[in-house]
């Protein structure tokens, strides 16, 4: 109980950002894949606000990741949407959500993702970029055709 006598334990009680990306609606766990992606490792100074396994009406359990000054990119978003589908971007600038989207899962992703194939052609020391088709599920390599339905953060390349 606070000190008027509401309670308001439950609270989610994160800070506003002045301008830069909310990423919402983050499937429970995967915050720091998030951060992986988006290559933030605390050591550039960013300012980061992360929260795990928070309720969420339409997921039971979320991530919720704020990234202080630092609007995303459409590839940065078209990886998210591998580990993250359900999430939506909000753009802040001035304290104000001045954009706010769905995740949409693009037909393909290329030089993001590394084949766990060693036989590849992506893995052999080739000049090849790599390429994957998005499917239901997973991803589909576009040269050897190894599909990775778990782990598809850990082949991402940073």
């Amino acid at each position: 109980m606070s000190e008027n006598g509401d309670d308001t334990s439950h609270q989610l009680r994160v800070s506003k950002i002045h301008n830069g990306t909310v990423i919402d609606h983050v499937r429970a766990g995967q915050a720091l894949n998030v951060l992986a992606i988006l290559g933030i490792d605390g050591g550039d100074g960013e300012s980061v606000s992360v929260g795990m396994n928070v309720p969420s009406d339409r997921l039971a359990r979320k991530d919720i990741v704020k990234v202080e000054g630092r609007e995303l990119s459409q590839d940065e978003v078209d990886v998210l949407s591998l580990i993250a589908p359900d999430a939506t971007i909000n753009i802040v600038r001035e304290y104000d959500v001045v954009e706010k989207h769905r995740v949409e899962r693009p037909d393909a992703v290329s030089g993001v993702l590394s084949c766990p194939n060693s036989g590849c052609i992506t893995t052999a020391g080739e000049p090849v970029t790599s390429r994957f088709e998005v499917l239901k599920d997973g991803v589909r390599c576009g040269y050897c055709g190894t599909i990775v339905r778990e782990g598809i953060a850990d082949q991402i390349d940073t």
